[in-house]
């Protein structure tokens, strides 16, 4: 979905955030870029790795944000047998 916006096109894309409980809070990572982020709370873990990933496109060229874009990334669930 593109906008326009003050003359500046604003691309807007979605990435996975993979989010689980760690000692008193969360732990938000987005496996397309290897970026992470931590909260208190679910909603504030998102948040943060939300702002995380866009300052990282604010910042990087080009060329860093092509190196460590993976492709697709599919997130399951297995049955495996233990014991």
């Amino acid at each position: 979905m593109n906008q326009q916006t003050w003359g500046m096109e604003i691309m807007k894309r979605r990435f996975t955030a993979i989010i689980e409980r760690e000692d008193d809070g969360y732990v938000a990572l987005c496996p397309e870029l290897d970026i992470a982020s931590q909260g208190s709370t679910i909603e504030q873990a998102s948040d943060n790795l939300r702002e995380a990933l866009e300052l990282f496109f604010e910042s990087a060229s080009p060329e860093e944000i092509e190196e460590r874009l993976r492709g697709e990334i599919f997130v399951t669930q297995l049955e495996v047998v233990v014991g």
